[in-house]
């Protein structure tokens, strides 16, 4: 008999496989000799409670031997040098995922990344951490892996409607992710361990006979004799490369494609987005707040650092805590030498003594109006150019970041002192309610009050906010048609991922990846 069950035991007893049968023969009321087997599907961290527990979703056989495995998925077999072509912009795993996709159905996927490989990406991220100086086409934004290569490897995700978020995790593992992932409720793979990951993506799909190029940025669209069909594109280096099929995933910094698009007279939407700072806390004081430690007590081993999610609505407005890095870095995600703009990150350990956050307000087009005679329908990213600009004078440049103390924020006064910071390029003491508009900061100073009864110490004196966090989704969206996925104007022409406003997250724009092949595949 197979049983699917769910299991609750305390933390560490939880990870015993014997305690996991134990309990398993408990909850069906059978003796232990006729479990044969318990496998784990999902679990969860429970911390509500001093005492800590693990929900486990298990599949138990009793009388009877588990099932095999079902095995991780193959390589994608070799396609001919003479299959048909797509050409897919940006190796994000938006990109990287569609590659993958459209080799399983027999297409040639040519994949254009602007930046370089993301084994050499890693080098280009010390000017900007050590001197200030941000190399445009290759950073924390651009390159292979997208943005997220170097910005955590968080995999969680709600968009389960957009296709089955485990044969992503699958996939994952069958490129060296840990299995864990199949398993945890928040998987994380960790910035150290991504590019690896990254690197042998990129291998299936030269193995298979797909093309990648680095250094390739896409400055125009090449349209066919029909000038409502797309044949390829150009690259900044006069070369042109032709498909029925472009997929384009560049993700929400490519601000240069958005223009492209614009100027090609193609119909683009202004949409919501999110804007403030990063806040930072020492991991311990989270540690303590969410696992219920006594003062100075250490969090023991068995429990991983904790992390926090905090939503709420002031004044019709969202805010809410975006991309929790437990034990990580805030670093610096600017793509350009005029602009701050911070981010988070954390190792695979998850060992920093610090913890931050994205603590961001909802920014409607509506609140980007005064930027729209100018600018049009790209009105939300002048905002955002404006509003780094700004934060860039604010830190004194070289990509100091202004910071603030919560409590001095709140109190509207200039700190005197600042605490250590994850953020390499360093921090200058600036009044936060200077630089942020009026609305988001009023709105973060009601969510800090607000989120201090949630979590202690959230909104304490060694809560630090660092201004500031733009890039939390694009501004815009390229629209598509529902059923064919194409742009309504030219075909061929596939918008894809985040950069699109269709994803928000690895998960998320790999599973738009695979539908935009399969679309790619109708028309190539």
């Amino acid at each position: 008999m197979l049983t699917r069950l769910s299991l609750r035991l305390p933390v560490p007893q939880a990870d015993l496989v014997e305690e996991r049968f134990r309990a398993a023969a408990r909850a069906l009321r059978v003796p232990r000799r006729r479990v044969r087997g318990v496998r784990l599907l999902k679990e969860s961290l429970d911390a509500r409670q001093r005492t800590i527990y693990k929900q486990l979703e298990c599949l138990v056989a009793v009388d009877e031997p588990l099932p095999q495995e079902t095995p991780l998925p193959a390589p994608p077999a070799l396609v001919s040098a003479d299959a048909r072509r797509a050409i897919i912009v940006g190796a994000g795993p938006g990109g990287l995922f569609a590659a993958l996709r459209c080799l399983e159905l027999g297409l040639r996927p040519i994949l254009l990344e602007r930046g370089k490989d993301v084994s050499s990406r890693r080098f280009d991220l010390q000017p900007i951490n050590c001197r200030g100086y941000v190399v445009e086409d290759s950073n924390y934004c651009f390159g292979e892996g997208g943005a997220g290569a170097f910005s955590d490897g968080k995999l969680y995700t709600r968009a389960t409607k957009r296709g089955s978020v485990a044969e992503v995790y699958r996939i994952f593992v069958a490129h060296g992710a840990p299995e864990s992932i199949l398993t945890a409720s928040h998987p994380h793979i960790g910035s150290d361990k991504l590019p690896r990951i990254i690197q042998s993506l990129r291998r299936s799909i030269l193995a298979a006979g797909g093309e990648v190029h680095f250094g390739a940025r896409v400055s125009a669209l090449l349209r066919g004799a029909d000038a409502s069909r797309l044949r390829g594109v150009r690259t900044a280096d006069g070369r042109e490369w032709e498909a029925n099929a472009v997929i384009l995933t560049t993700g929400h910094s490519a601000r240069d494609i958005y223009r492209m698009l614009h100027d090609e007279g193609l119909a683009l939407e202004r949409k919501s987005f999110a804007a403030g700072v990063r806040i930072e806390h020492p991991q311990a004081l989270i540690d303590a707040a969410l696992y219920h430690l006594r003062p100075g007590m250490p969090r023991p081993d068995f429990l991983p650092a904790a992390a926090y999610s905090l939503a709420t609505t002031i004044r019709e407005r969202g805010v809410h805590s975006f991309c929790m890095c437990p034990g990580g870095f805030i670093v610096p995600a600017a793509t350009e030498n005029d602009e701050v703009v911070v981010n988070g990150m954390s190792l695979s350990r998850r060992n920093s003594p610090l913890a931050n956050s994205g603590f961001v307000v909802t920014v409607t087009p509506e609140d980007t109006d005064a930027f729209a005679a100018e600018h049009g329908v790209l009105s939300g990213i002048a905002w955002q150019k404006a509003l780094e600009q700004a934060t860039s004078r604010a830190g004194g440049g070289a990509m100091k970041a202004p910071a603030q103390r919560v409590q001095d924020f709140l109190a509207q006064r200039v700190s005197a002192s600042l605490p250590r910071t994850g953020y390499r390029p360093g921090i200058s003491p600036w009044d936060l309610h200077e630089l942020l508009p009026h609305g988001i900061a009023e709105r973060l100073a009601e969510g800090l009050r607000f989120f201090e009864h949630k979590l202690p110490g959230f909104s304490g004196q060694e809560a630090l906010l660092i201004g500031c966090e733009t890039r939390t989704s694009s501004p815009v969206r390229v629209p598509r048609d529902p059923s064919t996925l194409q742009h309504p104007q030219l075909v061929g022409l596939i918008p894809c991922g985040e950069g699109a406003g269709f994803a928000g997250g690895i998960v998320s724009a790999a599973l738009d990846g695979r539908r935009a092949a399969e679309a790619a595949a109708a028309v190539a």
